[in-house]
């Protein structure tokens, strides 16, 4: 496997994405959805990678600048056949280790609330993130948990 900053110019990332964005429609109420599309993907202050296995695009991951010590960490998926295979591991730990290389101080995230995203949210307490209150633009939201690290 290997894991790539991608531009998101392609067709099976593209596709791997509005899969993503359909998947949090479909769990989570529209007034607590945060999940960027491709558009809010490739605005100058996200840097995303995507984990290929071959050709095959199996996971992928962002941070989104917030200011100059604090990112956000977004657009966590793997690809629904290669759940608890690893790839989210590997690639978290990734996306840490290059968030701290770029700089950064603090990583935060906002994941859901519900039963759904619970193994997420086991992750990212493997991985040091604890819970916080709303940073950035958000707001309280019983769909929503809140959690940060210090790199």
């Amino acid at each position: 496997m290997n894991i790539v900053v991608d531009d998101l110019s392609g067709p099976q990332i593209a596709g791997f994405l509005n899969e993503h964005v359909q998947q949090m429609r479909s769990i989570t109420p529209l007034e607590s959805k945060h999940a960027l599309d491709l558009d809010g993907l490739r605005e100058p202050e996200v840097t995303f990678w995507s984990v290929m296995d071959g050709e095959v695009v199996v996971g992928c991951g962002a941070i989104k600048k917030l200011d100059a010590t604090h990112a956000e960490l977004k657009s966590m998926r793997t690809a629904p056949a290669r759940k608890r295979t690893g790839i989210a591991s590997l690639l978290l730990k990734h996306i840490i280790t290059e968030t701290r290389r770029l700089g950064f101080t603090r990583l935060s995230l906002e994941t859901g609330s519900a039963e759904f995203f619970l193994p997420a949210r086991k992750l990212y307490e493997k991985f040091g993130f604890h819970p916080c209150e709303p940073f950035a633009d958000y707001q309280p939201d019983p769909n929503s948990v809140y959690m940060t690290r210090l790199l």
